[in-house]
């Protein structure tokens, strides 16, 4: 097992199938010097995910929530990139999208949830740079959607 691996489980994390794309457009690219730009996750997950709007029918938990799952859905997408997630040398960059209510301005905290799980998982090296936005919309009413930059050996 690998030591990321052993990681998620010490964690008790599972990581999802990789969620197909929804449109036309492939859910990774490697690009020249070993990044992996991986594209927009959603908050989905085997139940359904969570939808809706953070700071109206969401509270900030559910919406911490939303992103951890797109972090999972992120590394699950990393994992078939490269074949194995001790090959990443560090989490690069994340941008985080959350479907909010008009007046709701904690959206640096609710992509703490990707973030934070980036760190629990490959320490110093899940450190890594973020832009986080609030916005009327997202795909299929989802809560948050995040897209990354990974680099891998």
């Amino acid at each position: 097992m690998s030591k990321i691996e052993a990681r998620l489980q010490e964690l008790g994390v599972h990581l999802p199938t990789p969620p197909a794309p929804v449109a036309s457009y492939v859910p990774f690219v490697i690009a020249a010097g070993g990044l992996v730009h991986v594209s927009g996750q959603i908050s989905v997950d085997a139940s359904g995910g969570i939808k809706g709007k953070v700071g109206g029918d969401l509270e900030l938990d559910d919406g911490q929530e939303a992103a951890r799952l797109c972090a999972l859905n992120l590394l699950a997408q990393v994992k078939a990139a490269c074949g194995d997630l001790d090959r990443v040398k560090r989490v690069v960059k994340i941008n985080g999208f959350v479907n909010v209510a008009p007046d709701f301005e904690q959206i640096p905290s609710v992509m703490n949830g990707c973030s934070d799980l980036m760190v629990e998982v490959f320490g110093e090296a899940g450190r890594h740079a973020r832009s986080a936005v609030g916005v009327a919309n997202l795909p299929l009413g989802f809560a948050v959607e995040a897209d990354g930059v990974f680099e891998i050996a």
